[in-house]
């Protein structure tokens, strides 16, 4: 679901945690918004600027007027820039840290999901089943994303989606992207799928048991328990399916997996993760690539592609994944999170444990720090990707790269030890 299609997930992600490190609002002037000057501007608004659009787009005015009978402002969602007022400046990069990728993982979290996966699973076994042999993908991962997302539907989810949405659209950071959201969700009302009561979400607008932003409704929700309505609020059946069909429409491979965690040998770089070096799977294990289970890799995976992935280079956990893995990341683009799911996903079917390998002491340098090494890499001409303190996989690659041709050995990951070298 990215602006027309912004990622259900990432929405989500932002606001299971985003709250205490959302941007806060300082006026322009040292007078104070008056929000009953705002709300007046906001009501204009609606009538002179939304609804033109809006009837332009097929939406009917009967639906417009429904969908905005009583709807105020939303004066306790983060990031709001009301007129008059400037968002305030990010905070300076040499002020924070990156953490440790394990602290993703929390593992009460993990087995509690697991647990609840797992009986989950059994109750809805037929409707998995109809769900696969529907669209392919495991009932697993299905599962790992609904309990993700949204507690397998028992999170408290309960934000009016029209407010929250036209709110955002009218003063926010991302009015454009938040604009074309909130017309999806009047073509929602006006299809006859929701009354405006009934549309409930996330305070970023994400709505129902897979947190769907309303374009991704438009486009992969579906009615799978026949009843004539497409429901991610209520219907079991709608929810896993419009999950599956998501990912399908993505890309899905039916038949694999999502990748597998290997141990991968001194001799064979870490500097070539990523999605564009991808290589037949047999060619890894030939290189000595090996799962860390003691498992081989299944014969069918031979000649399909897989990627290596070190999210802390040397200094953690380390995978071979297949194009599975990025579909995943369609959900929410990170890999910590796609590894979560995936690994979510084989406790639920499989009664597997943590990684076996354990995240090293990693994620402690400021941005800044990093950014510096970042712009050096660039400098020597090295590709790193978003040039922006965080060590995305081409930064991790580059680094690689760079600790070999200088004689070191490679860890794939920036550390203190390698500040003052790379220069």
């Amino acid at each position: 679901m990215r602006a027309a299609d912004v990622k259900p997930g990432t929405l989500a992600r932002i606001a299971r945690g985003a709250l205490a490190l959302c941007v806060l609002l300082a006026p322009v002037t040292a007078h104070a918004v008056s929000k009953t000057d705002v709300e007046t501007q906001f009501q204009a608004w609606l009538q002179t600027d939304l609804w033109p659009e809006a009837a332009k787009a097929g939406v009917s005015q009967k639906a417009f007027k429904a969908a905005f009978d009583g709807v105020q402002l939303n004066w306790h969602l983060p990031d709001l820039v009301p007129p008059g007022t400037a968002p305030k400046k990010a905070q300076k990069q040499s002020q924070a840290e990156f953490s440790s990728p394990g602290a993703y993982f929390s593992e009460k979290r993990l087995q509690g999901l697991a647990a609840s996966g797992r009986t989950l699973a059994s109750t809805h076994a037929a409707t998995l089943r109809k769900v696969e042999r529907a669209y392919g993908v495991p009932g697993e991962i299905i599962l790992a994303i609904w309990g993700r997302e949204s507690g397998f539907g028992r999170a408290d989810i309960p934000h009016p989606a029209i407010e929250v949405l036209a709110t955002k659209a009218f003063m926010s950071t991302r009015k454009d992207m938040f604009r074309r959201e909130l017309i999806a969700a009047l073509h929602i009302i006006d299809g006859g799928d929701r009354a405006p009561n009934q549309l409930k979400g996330s305070w970023a607008g994400a709505m129902g048991q897979p947190q769907f932003m309303p374009t991704s409704y438009l486009k992969y929700a579906v009615d799978f328990d026949g009843d004539g309505v497409r429901d991610i609020w209520n219907s079991v059946p709608d929810s896993l399916a419009s999950i599956a069909n998501y990912l399908r429409q993505k890309g899905w491979e039916p038949g694999r997996g999502w990748g597998y965690e290997v141990r991968i040998p001194e001799q064979v770089s870490c500097a070539q993760e990523g999605p564009d070096l991808a290589r037949p799977i047999g060619e890894w294990a030939s290189a000595g690539i090996e799962r860390i289970s003691g498992k081989g890799f299944p014969k069918t995976e031979g000649r399909a592609s897989g990627m290596m992935l070190v999210p802390a280079g040397r200094h953690g956990p380390e995978f071979i994944v297949t194009p599975n893995f990025y579909v995943i990341k369609e959900y929410n683009n990170s890999d910590l999170y796609a590894l979560f799911i995936g690994n979510l996903a084989d406790r639920i079917a499989y009664g597997n444990g943590p990684f076996q390998e354990g995240w090293g002491d990693v994620g402690k340098m400021m941005r800044s720090d990093v950014l510096a090494m970042q712009k050096a890499l660039v400098a020597k001409g090295y590709d790193v990707g978003k040039v922006d303190g965080l060590p995305g996989y081409k930064t991790r690659r580059s680094l690689g790269e760079w600790q070999s041709k200088s004689g070191l050995t490679p860890t794939c990951y920036p550390d203190a030890g390698l500040k003052a070298r790379l220069r």
